[in-house]
């Protein structure tokens, strides 16, 4: 075979490993390649910026995150702080960082993230014992995931359902659902589900799909702030500071 055969055969199966490479691994994620490499600038056209945190951030310099914490040349307005998960498993940073984030001005709110190994009556109760809400925070969240695989969706609706109201009657005001696109239109698209202000995990997109309303838009699990060592998640409000005002709990 001469030479320049050999020279073609392997020019064209370089050209397609690179393809396939790009279309496969690249491509869907175009946008957490530019966000690991400091171009986290989207979404456009939203003001209200926060972050979520847990233990997984480790000791956060609170200072220097509230003098110099900006996303999109805006200053981080809210934070919402990992508080319970479970029926019996408090997050380890929790308290430091509930008290912090009110000491420094930030907009505070705490999430419970829901487990399928343990009844929701109990997951709720637990929730309440350990977290004290303040005029100025925000409702509570319910940070839900997975479904049990020994309930029929039904069953797992009516659960979420039993957390929702009996925290909402703890705290006088609608919990916030967090979940993420696909499991909310698979599991909690009812509407009574609907009444409840919705927090979308959606990653590496430049628009939210989902066609209903929604208060709250985790872009990104990529952001980086000083005071925080390592990522930290992203979000924005999806209205006014005046909005995000008022959506808190009142005296």
């Amino acid at each position: 075979m001469p030479g320049w055969a050999w020279w073609l055969g392997g020019s064209v199966v370089v050209l397609l490993y690179v393809y396939f490479f790009y279309y496969f691994f690249v491509s869907p994620f175009g946008f957490r390649w530019r966000a690991l490499y400091g171009d986290v600038s989207y979404p456009e056209g939203y003001e209200i910026h926060g972050i979520d945190i847990s233990h997984y951030q480790g000791e956060i310099d609170w200072e220097t995150l509230k003098n110099n914490g900006m996303i999109e040349k805006c200053p981080v307005r809210f934070v919402m702080i990992k508080a319970t998960e479970g029926s019996s498993k408090i997050d380890d940073n929790f308290i430091d960082n509930f008290y912090n984030a009110r000491e420094y001005g930030f907009i505070r709110g705490a999430y419970h993230f829901y487990s399928v190994y343990s009844p929701a009556e109990s997951q709720a109760n637990y929730f309440i014992k350990n977290v004290k809400l303040e005029p100025g925070d925000l409702p509570p969240v319910l940070d839900v995931e997975h479904k049990p695989k020994n309930q029929t969706d039904e069953e797992f609706k009516k659960s979420v359902l039993t957390w929702l109201e009996i925290v909402e009657n703890e705290y006088g005001v609608k919990p916030i659902i967090y979940t993420y696109y696909k499991f909310k239109m698979k599991y909690l698209s009812d509407k009574i589900f609907d009444d409840y202000p919705y927090w979308i995990a959606h990653y590496y997109v430049d628009k939210v799909e989902y066609k209903g309303p929604w208060k709250f838009w985790q872009h990104t699990d990529c952001g980086k702030l000083p005071g925080i060592k390592g990522y930290v998640d992203f979000n924005i409000y999806n209205g006014s500071f005046y909005d995000l005002r008022r959506l808190t709990i009142q005296k």
